[in-house]
């Protein structure tokens, strides 16, 4: 055996060891519920997101949880859905909880997840690992809901930290016709102002053509204007957003949901042992882990490190344990992870990164906080009107 093979298994049985032990065997079933609706075909040769995203990242999580636990006799399973619609994504939530299961991720609409949030009170604890929607951690918080997936202002703020700490500090926004568009747009306006980012130029992208042959004619009066540092999309979808790049007016950066992005993961963060994290999930899925595959996992992974800290899996302890001083969960980004007890939002790095390469994990040096730097991305409690614990 290796020196790295001697260190892990060193370490798993110093976990074991320090683990608090179980009388007898317990089985933990995890739900996940998946739906995502269809947003019809999109007018780029974006790369689609894979079909299982979130429920891949999910089964890693259990493999993990399983892999810690048969030292203490906690046997981990997963009740996976992949719903068509809103209402089998309902129906789900309703066959779980009739069945007994109290701890769920969930993959859906912000709306959906608010409906599922209120069928669940009382009987179980949801993890949103799909809805990024900013609403849900500012003014509609659910007390039995979590976030491991990162809020929209919570990205755009970390890209704003870096523009500011370049001093790039002048931008030309782009906006797209979606929700998604719009409510990422949205976040990055606070966050310009936050961050001390003018927008100089703020206009909505209403051309409905492929800019597969057009572009290089299109793109370059689209963003004409007298001065920027960066153009900043906000093109969830990929309508428009790819060929941006190289076909500004301006010879500038292309930022936002397209060139240099944040992230809540992507397939070129290894540091900090994340490359051992990538290598499983390849090996399992045959294909890079997305953020709403990193999302699940860490959901799962949040279970797994709390049951592993109580023996114990009913859903009320495990809620509390984790707004406990006692939970961290490590998570391969450098720092120990924590959920901010007014919103349930699990705090987190977030990488900026391009196709090829990782540039930075805001938050960023000097950007302080009197609790934690984490609490400079994404709605500080003052700001929230939530206060679920």
């Amino acid at each position: 055996m290796d020196i790295k093979g001697r260190l892990l298994t060193a370490s798993v049985f110093c976990g074991w060891l320090l683990a608090p032990t179980s009388a007898v065997a317990l089985d933990v079933t995890i739900g996940y519920i998946h739906w995502v609706p269809d947003q019809g075909p999109v007018l780029s040769n974006v790369t689609p997101e894979p079909d299982d995203a979130g429920l891949r990242g999910a089964e890693l999580g259990i493999a993990d949880n399983n892999a810690t636990g048969r030292f203490l006799d906690q046997n981990y399973a997963l009740n996976s859905v992949m719903a068509d619609d809103e209402e089998g994504a309902l129906a789900a939530l309703d066959d779980m909880l009739e069945s007994g299961i109290d701890l769920l991720v969930t993959r859906v609409p912000a709306g959906t997840l608010q409906a599922m949030a209120q069928k669940a009170d009382g009987k179980a604890l949801l993890f949103n690992a799909g809805a990024s929607d900013d609403s849900l951690r500012t003014s509609e918080c659910q007390s039995n809901v979590l976030h491991t997936i990162p809020s929209y202002a919570m990205l755009t703020d970390a890209l704003a930290q870096w523009l500011s700490l370049r001093r790039w500090n002048e931008v030309f926004l782009i906006t797209g016709p979606t929700d998604q568009d719009n409510a990422w747009a949205s976040a990055f306006r606070r966050a310009s102002k936050r961050f001390g980012v003018d927008i100089l130029t703020d206009k909505p992208w209403t051309f409905d053509s492929d800019l597969r042959r057009t572009a290089s004619k299109e793109l370059p009066t689209f963003t004409q204007a007298s001065d920027y540092d960066a153009v900043v999309v906000a093109d969830v979808r990929g309508d428009f957003g790819e060929y941006v790049p190289f076909n500004t007016w301006l010879p500038r950066p292309v930022v936002g949901t397209q060139g240099m992005a944040p992230e809540a993961w992507h397939r070129v963060v290894e540091a900090w042992g994340a490359a051992q994290l990538q290598n499983r999930f390849r090996e399992l899925a045959d294909r890079d882990m997305t953020s709403e595959d990193y999302a699940a996992w860490a959901a799962i992974r949040s279970i797994g490190t709390t049951v592993t800290g109580l023996s114990d899996a009913d859903h009320p302890a495990v809620r509390e344990y984790l707004f406990s001083d006692d939970f961290q969960l490590a998570a391969f980004k450098g720092r120990k992870l924590t959920y901010r007890p007014w919103n349930g939002q699990l705090r987190q790095p977030i990488p900026l990164v391009h196709p090829r390469g990782l540039v930075a994990t805001p938050p960023l040096e000097g950007f302080l906080h009197p609790d934690s730097e984490l609490d400079t991305l994404g709605y500080d409690q003052p700001e929230s009107d939530c206060r679920i614990n």
